[in-house]
């Protein structure tokens, strides 16, 4: 029975939400910005982005630009 209810207590934490955005399982679905610009077949840099391509946004959390090529 203890061990049912430390489990169920663990669960309730898991699935609960303080915050908005703050819950453990928010972040499930949500892909990186480095994934987005890699998808769409961009590049990261911690430069400025080379001649011939353009700023299409940021990569590692806003750290990095994301380049496409032109």
């Amino acid at each position: 029975m203890k061990t049912y209810c430390c489990l169920m207590v663990i669960l309730c934490f898991l699935f609960s939400q303080m915050n908005v955005g703050s819950g453990l399982l928010t972040v499930l679905g949500h892909r990186t910005d480095h994934y987005k610009c890699i998808k769409n077949k961009g590049f990261c840099l911690y430069s400025n982005c080379p001649m011939y391509s353009k700023h299409e946004g940021t990569c590692y959390k806003g750290r990095a630009n994301c380049c496409m090529a032109q």
